[in-house]
């Protein structure tokens, strides 16, 4: 299809339109997305670390996501529609090579005129009276429709868009809203909807389609457009400045990754990665619904002054659906250095009858004030640094071994990392950095300096990334330490910007590899003893991002290993199942996966039976009180009265919380295992002693 076929067609549908709000503005590529999709094409190429070809192949990729992104839960375009655009499944590639932006718009342009009219249809059935929706049938409503049929024509979406109003009216009930509540909710959050729509610009759907584009190389590979790329928070990280939260955009929805250490949400302990956020407030007033707003005005509303309180209206990760939701009321501040810093203390057991002492260091982020440095100041803060001390001061205590807690370290500085590593070995390589032209470099610790040599355990779990899974890695190839917790997010990819006018492309440009030349992407660091995660491994890490790079190996770097627990680990293993099977906290955490994979099972399709959804929505706060007073019995603590109890018991201003060392069962764990080493390795080396 020609250009100008392809804008022909748009102009002859546009006048097709039938809507009470009108028709959304036809959209056309600019000169400037032209010569810069041109540019962009070029740059993958040329920087991407695989350097994949544009061809008909990777065109039905950008083709399929193209459309997904624009209507991931199939509830817009009609059978017909999509018919229509498989002219383009393959002709992407040479389009985007010469410029032709003309598929893109023609699809954009038609999702805009279905969004237009699915706004406009539940809106004129908001005018009715809700009392009017009756919820005693059996009727269900499938939340996950990416699998399912293109509806047939517009009675078909009609018959779709009538359940789903039910579905969210439903939702608001068991919320405990009133139904004139609910009229006025939903009736401004679809008008909200349709001035967005009134508002969308030509750099919107052109941010959409190429990152159809750049998200088929891999999930880290994005295109930032001018007005994004204005805000260096937002186009790098998405980091939220007053709360501490890293999110994305997920259909209707905001998404939180991760918590930023240190920062008022991680703090709070109310919010988690998954939780979505679907209200806003600032202060006292008015809760604004934010469904299916952009995400960079969700994050214009949370940014604030420092010292000011924003309320959040949050769907746990948890929730078997929309009904459940909870208030979260944070205020905001700046996460500063030392609120990020590595912090110590002092854990104590009884481990074979006797008292035991081991230190444990947090270290929530690699970091270094490079200012400081720059200018000359020598008492400037960084990790490494940080940890000398911390383990001066913890040897001074006596302990028998040190504990590293990188669980929830979402990464950072890279010689951070490396010279971290430097402070448990002598000399030797710590990571492998392969480029996209296949040069393989390592990054060396060259300081022959220990500062400790005692026994060592690191701690991860699923959040516990890029620079963290390089930290974990070395310790486990050099035999220098174990490794416990949940499996890694497995994020080992590098990414660089590539400057584009007022706009900028981050590319995967290498990856990292461990000095056993295995790579950490995707499969991410298998801990020596794995504990029970409550993470889900389907949601949360590499592997659940779509198009993320395999995991594969490069030569071995050439270095000393410092010891070897293999020979143990079938006994470290045995004890440590032993341990937690009548462990309170272990046992809790093995019943909420067995409870979430059991409720995960017909999550999607929800009933709009409102008896029904009462009853299950009581027996789901059932079982868990259930499972938390019976954790609390076991532990000698207070049952909870009520649900309500258990709830309030959580809620509390983020300003009350200092970051400050937290000894769980994780880390007490952890510590046992770290003892049972060190006993194993002391009757080992008598017996080799007596045996000379």
């Amino acid at each position: 299809m020609t250009h100008r076929t392809s804008v022909a067609l748009l102009l002859s549908f546009s006048l097709v339109i039938t809507s009470a709000y009108g028709a959304p503005n036809l959209l056309s590529p600019t000169r400037s997305q032209i010569t810069t999709s041109q540019k962009i094409v070029k740059l993958l190429e040329r920087y991407h670390y695989n350097h994949i070809y544009l061809d008909n192949g990777l065109s039905s990729q950008i083709y399929d996501r193209y459309i997904k992104d624009l209507d991931a839960n199939r509830s817009y375009f009609l059978q017909t529609d999509i018919k229509e655009f498989e002219a383009y499944r393959y002709e992407m590639d040479d389009a985007l090579k010469s410029g032709n932006l003309a598929p893109a718009y023609h699809i954009f342009n038609r999702y805009q005129v279905r969004l237009i009219n699915r706004l406009s249809y539940v809106l004129k059935a908001l005018k009715n009276d809700l009392d009017e929706l009756t919820f005693t049938d059996n009727t269900t409503y499938n939340t996950d429709r990416e699998n399912v049929e293109w509806p047939k024509d517009n009675k078909a979406l009609n018959v779709l868009w009538d359940k789903r109003l039910k579905y969210m009216v439903l939702n608001q009930k068991l919320s405990g809203n009133a139904l004139d509540e609910i009229k006025k909710t939903l009736i401004k959050r679809f008008e909200n909807q349709l001035k967005r729509v009134e508002q969308t610009a030509s750099e919107d759907a052109f941010q959409i389609y190429i990152n159809a584009l750049t998200q088929t190389y891999d999930p880290h590979t994005q295109y930032f457009s001018p007005r994004v790329s204005e805000n260096f928070n937002i186009n790098m990280s998405l980091q939220l400045q007053g709360i501490g939260a890293v999110l994305q955009a997920e259909d209707q929805y905001t998404k939180i990754v991760r918590l930023v250490a240190g920062g008022p949400a991680a703090k709070s302990k109310q919010l988690k990665p998954s939780d979505k956020i679907i209200g806003v407030a600032q202060g006292n007033s008015e809760m604004n619904d934010v469904i299916g707003w952009r995400l960079d005005e969700v994050v214009s509303r949370i940014r604030g002054n420092k010292g000011s309180v924003v309320r959040l209206k949050v769907i746990p990760a948890d929730a078997k659906n929309e009904s459940e939701t909870k208030i979260v009321s944070l205020t905001r501040d700046t996460v500063k250095l030392e609120d990020r810093a590595a912090q110590s203390s002092i854990l104590e057991i009884t481990h074979d009858n006797k008292k035991k002492k081991l230190g444990v260091i947090d270290i929530p982020t690699f970091y270094s004030n490079f200012q400081a440095m720059q200018n000359g100041d020598p008492n400037y803060k960084s990790t490494t640094r940080d940890v000398v001390h911390l383990i001066k001061g913890l040897e001074k205590e006596g302990v028998d071994g040190i504990i590293i807690d990188l669980r929830d370290n979402g990464g950072g500085s890279l010689s951070e990392v490396n010279s971290l590593v430097g402070l448990f070995i002598d000399t030797g390589p710590t990571v492998q950095v392969k480029n996209s032209s296949g040069h393989i470099m390592p990054w060396e610790d060259t300081d022959e300096r220990i500062i400790y040599d005692g026994p060592l355990t690191v701690v991860i779990n699923r959040l516990s990334a890029s620079a963290s899974e390089i930290f974990a890695g070395a310790i486990q190839d050099y035999g220098r330490g174990l490794v416990v917790g949940g499996r890694s997010f497995g994020k080992g990819t590098v990414q660089s910007l590539q400057p584009i006018d007022s706009s900028q492309l981050k590319v995967t440009s290498a990856k990292f590899y461990r000095i056993s030349g295995e790579s950490n992407q995707h499969k991410g660091i298998i801990p020596d003893i794995l504990f029970p995660s409550i993470f889900n491994l389907d949601e949360i890490g590499e592997s659940s991002l779509a198009n993320a790079l395999p995991s594969d190996n490069i030569p071995p770097a050439r270095f000393k290993r410092w010891g070897n627990y293999d020979e143990y680990l079938n006994y470290l293993t045995a004890a440590h199942q032993d341990r937690i099977s009548s462990d309170p906290d272990f046992i809790f955490t093995k019943e909420q996966i067995s409870n979430r994979e059991s409720e995960e099972q017909g999550k999607t399709i929800v009933s709009l039976n409102e008896k029904l959804r009462v009853k299950e929505q009581s027996d789901a706060k059932t079982r868990r009180l259930d499972m938390e007073n019976k954790k609390r019995v076991a532990k000698g603590e207070e049952p909870y009265k009520d649900f309500e109890e258990l709830t309030s018991a959580n809620d509390t201003d983020s300003s009350l919380h200092e970051r400050t060392i937290t000894i769980d069962h994780v880390l007490t764990e952890a510590g046992y295992i770290l003892e049972d080493a060190i006993a194993i390795r002391n009757k080992t080396q008598v017996a080799s002693r007596l045996k000379r």
